[in-house]
Order: structure tokens, then sequence, then C-alpha cells
């Protein structure tokens, strides 16, 4: 079962090496892990995902508050939450298959930054599984290129 977490850090030097490698050394896999600023000065925040059951959640959860740096853990996925991933994804395309694969682009609400004389470079924003459906409808034109940020994720609504 997948798990999503944030987790509100000071924003310091080695924390983020600290957080991966409590996970490593506990046998808890990372599927993805984002880190950026918060809405507080001086605190980042972490959106990790895992996977494992619900014992498995609760362990990392206390594992994660013996750490020092570590102020806040909360459960995302225990709540409506809003997740979304950022894709880019260069694609071999000729000219002749462009209006072809803007079709699929478009259907997916994504959208070309860059163009060159053989590919087009693809934003794609959304959940997880867009993301993963938009690259299958790319694979067969050739993906020459792919990066994508991993999940970031918060709870809906006024919480």
């Amino acid at each position: 079962m997948k798990h999503t977490i944030a987790v509100l850090v000071n924003d310091q030097p080695g924390v983020l090496q600290r957080v991966s490698g409590l996970f490593g050394r506990r046998g808890f896999n990372i599927e993805s892990i984002t880190v950026g600023q918060s809405e507080e000065v001086g605190l980042s925040r972490m959106v990790i995902v895992t996977l494992g059951d619900q014992s498995t959640l609760e362990q990392i959860e206390k594992q994660l508050y013996k750490l020092i740096d570590v102020i806040k853990v909360v459960d995302l996925g225990s709540r409506p939450m809003v997740a979304r991933e950022l894709a880019l994804i260069k694609v071999k395309s000729e000219p002749a298959e462009r209006p072809e694969i803007m079709g699929v682009i478009e259907t997916f609400r994504a959208s070309v930054v860059d163009i060159g004389s053989t590919s087009l470079l693809v934003q794609a924003v959304g959940d997880t599984q867009k993301i993963d459906a938009m690259i299958e409808l790319l694979k067969p034109y050739g993906i020459k290129e792919l990066s994508r940020t991993g999940v970031t994720a918060m709870i809906r609504g006024n919480g």
C-alpha cells in the first residue's frame, strides 16, 4: 500500500541525508521524495511516497520523530489530498508526426515547452497515474529523455 507523508524539518545541511538514511537503515523504500521551502522561514517540507502496511507507516513516523531536525510528520493519505507531479519528456518528433503527437499532448492538458528539429519537449503536470498514462502513449514515438519530480502533496480544504 502506498503512503504519502509530509515531514516538516529544519532547513539545515544534512537533513535530507539523515531522513533518507533512516529509510535505508530500516529497510523502507522511498518511491519518491520532494523537498522545498515551506510557508515558515527556516523550515522545509519533504513529501515522501513509500510502500508498506499500516504498521510500517507507524514505524516510519516514530523513527522520523527521533531525528532532531524533524518538527512534524503528517500522513497525507489519511485525509483527502491534492497530489501532483511534474514531468519533462523529450519525444522524437519528425515534422510529419507532430500533429499526432500534439493530439496526445492536448488530451492530457500538457504543453510543448521547446521544439527541436527532430524532437518536442513536453511539460506535463498531474497525478502519477496521468503522467504514467501519457508516457505510455508517447513511448511508440520514442522517448529520448525523461525527468520527473516525484509527488508533492497537500491536504485539501482549510485543514
